[in-house]
């Protein structure tokens, strides 16, 4: 063998072993980052469960998306701080954090809506926002009743179905928005932000919203009622 040959050899092996190194790098890689992925999301299925503070009706379920819903509700939107009657009944007795004591959330208003934010948009307003019932009414499904693709087309476009807020106009003078607020859109809700959520994170919103007790709310014709029976 020449020189010329074997110099051409040797490069050839070298090149041929950097790209057998690189794909072990690669899928080594790959490996770890799906570990971490899957040991995360075990986690927060887990952490979940631990931290819902009210029973879960888990038949018919999906129990990973249930409680990934419960993460993402619990862990990291913290809706019920919006849809509970508000600070006064949000904690059960003793159970307030911020008294320095340890949280314990009351189950009789768990996402059952009723917080009034105030006269909006402005301090002398007639119109007050109450959040709504979050809880599954006698269908199993939350909202009062809501389907998925309802609730999907809720949070990705900001639509209030409900039409409690109607702009004002020469025929709705009272309970109404004025220009520039839409009124077919929910005001204060942060539908803006969670619409960038993927849907299997709002999916599993959903199913764990499925899973947790219906709270009847007001009488009807309140918009906060729900037919738990």
């Amino acid at each position: 063998m020449t020189l010329k040959q074997f110099v051409k050899l040797a490069g050839a092996i070298a090149v041929f072993t950097a790209m057998v190194l690189a794909a072990m790098l690669s899928n080594s890689h790959r490996v770890r980052a799906t570990d971490d992925d899957n040991d995360r999301n075990e986690s927060e299925v887990r952490i979940g469960f631990e931290i819902a503070p009210v029973p879960l009706n888990l038949e018919g379920k999906d129990r990973a998306l249930v409680g990934l819903g419960s993460y993402i509700v619990n862990a990291q939107g913290d809706c019920n701080g919006c849809h509970s009657a508000g600070p006064a009944t949000e904690f059960l007795r003793g159970g307030n954090p911020y008294f320095g004591q340890p949280t314990k959330i009351n189950p009789a208003t768990y996402l059952g809506g009723g917080r009034d934010f105030g006269p909006y948009p402005a301090p002398n307003s007639a119109l007050h926002i109450i959040s709504r019932n979050l809880t599954p009414d006698k269908t199993g499904r939350p909202e009062g009743g809501h389907s998925f693709t309802e609730f999907l087309q809720i949070i990705r476009t900001g639509i209030d179905t409900d039409h409690l807020h109607p702009n004002c106009s020469a025929t709705v003078t009272t309970n109404c928005l004025q220009p520039p607020f839409k009124g077919d859109l929910l005001q204060i809700m942060p539908w803006p932000i969670y619409r960038n959520m993927t849907d299997h994170d709002l999916r599993a919103i959903y199913e764990y919203l499925s899973a947790i007790p219906c709270i009847a709310g007001p009488a009807a014709p309140s918009p906060l009622h729900n037919d738990c029976s």
